[in-house]
């Protein structure tokens, strides 16, 4: 136990309540302070962690904010934050659409393919220009491109959600059609992920592979095993699904696709997330959810999980010119590749400018699943500290400007339209 919990006799338990009273309180000032600005609640939620840690409370508070956050007890409050996150990403399967994503496949599967293509082309070249001048001493020039390329590709598939839910899109075609494009992103990059990381640790391409084998086992399990047994189970039960035992079911089911994607490799967020995506439709499970849990997860655990990742990040490592220099040009390939490729490659599939520029914007979030792929990084040592300040400083950036452009691009009808959608779904 730390010195200062010793001082003072504070229990564990006391300490992570304080903690998290302290950010539940941080968060709701902030977001009061950055919905009227145009930004989502989530993007108050993230400021809010960064306030609070080296950033800004870290810096100007060093002893309050050691006493407040010492590192022995972040675990417990990551732990909780992850289960909400977990639980978040399954709401956000649940309520997705599949007939709008069959609609839209074309448009979809290329998006997401020229979404992840060209910035992590565009990422790995620009490394590979600048590895003598950024890259940790023996770090190699092949694992650091495929760092660099991972971290400016990939997609904050539970921000966007996020956002895509506190403006009122994601029952609509361009937010099912940006969902379904973050999904196959964040797949694509977790298993990326998984081969930079093999690469690093040099043990060699069997261990990827494997991960390629068990991921279409599990593919195969959820899909033709435990999906028909829970529309065998939803027609047994009738119009008395809903209860108690039923919601305890569904959760067991999600925890356990959770425990099995992260086993694998890809991660437990999307298996949160598909185990929402089987669930038959005519089970309305979303509904249950949405009256016993989900007030709980999106105003409790949820501003935990954004947070916590502020508390890691420090962007006053940034403090030279020269270094500011290499960050604008990381945050320009960053734009430029995955908003402008996506727009392109949208527009090319026949949606209008308008859309196919949202349904960029929308991709070119990245946030706190970014800096999960940036911390992943760094704990391996591919990347050095004021390097990962940099991308995680694109990574807010991009986020930052997602919802005020994004929301900038709908006409007026088209919002009432939106309304009346998310009312009719919700």
């Amino acid at each position: 136990m730390p010195e200062s919990l010793n001082r003072y006799k504070i229990l564990p338990v006391v300490i992570l309540l304080v903690q998290v009273a302290v950010i539940l309180a941080f968060a709701r000032v902030v977001r009061w302070l950055i919905v009227p600005l145009g930004q989502p609640a989530v993007v108050g939620e993230m400021v809010a962690g960064l306030i609070l840690g080296p950033s800004l409370i870290g810096s100007l508070m060093p002893v309050a904010s050691a006493a407040l956050f010492p590192p022995s007890t972040l675990p417990a409050l990551n732990t909780l934050s992850q289960i909400g996150l977990v639980l978040f990403m399954f709401f956000v399967g649940a309520r997705m659409d599949g007939h709008k994503v069959q609609a839209r496949r074309n448009v979809a599967m290329v998006t997401s393919a020229t979404s992840i293509i060209v910035p992590f082309a565009l990422g790995a070249w620009l490394a590979w220009t600048l590895h003598d001048v950024l890259a940790p001493p023996g770090v190699g020039t092949l694992p650091f491109a495929m760092f660099f390329g991972t971290a400016l590709s990939i997609t904050a598939f539970p921000v966007l959600a996020r956002i895509l839910i506190d403006q009122r899109l994601l029952t609509t075609e361009l937010g099912v059609l940006a969902i379904a494009c973050a999904a196959f992103d964040d797949v694509t990059g977790w298993l990326i992920l998984a081969g930079v990381t093999t690469l690093v640790r040099a043990e060699g391409s069997g261990a990827f592979v494997r991960a390629f084998v068990l991921f279409g086992s599990y593919l195969a399990v959820m899909v033709i095993g435990v999906r028909s047994a829970l529309r065998r189970y939803v027609r047994f039960r009738g119009t008395d699904f809903g209860s108690m035992g039923d919601l305890a079911l569904v959760l067991l089911l999600v925890l356990l696709s959770a425990i099995a994607t992260d086993r694998i490799g890809v991660h437990a967020l999307f298996g949160a997330f598909f185990a929402g995506l089987i669930v038959p439709g005519e089970a309305r499970i979303e509904r249950t959810f949405e009256r016993h849990l989900e007030p709980f997860t999106m105003t409790f655990l949820l501003p935990l999980f954004f947070a916590f990742t502020g508390l890691r990040t420090n962007v006053a490592l940034i403090d030279n010119p020269a270094l500011l220099l290499y960050a604008a040009l990381i945050l320009g390939a960053a734009v430029l590749g995955k908003a402008g490729a996506s727009t392109i490659a949208a527009r090319a599939m026949g949606s209008t400018w308008r859309d196919a520029t949202a349904l960029g914007i929308l991709l070119n979030t990245r946030g706190l699943v970014e800096l999960v792929v940036l911390n992943i990084g760094l704990d391996l040592g591919g990347l050095w500290p004021v390097v990962f300040s940099m991308l995680v400083l694109m990574a807010l950036v991009t986020t930052f400007m997602t919802s005020p452009i994004a929301r900038g691009l709908l006409r007026r009808e088209e919002a009432s339209e939106v309304v009346r959608t998310f009312r009719s779904a919700w």
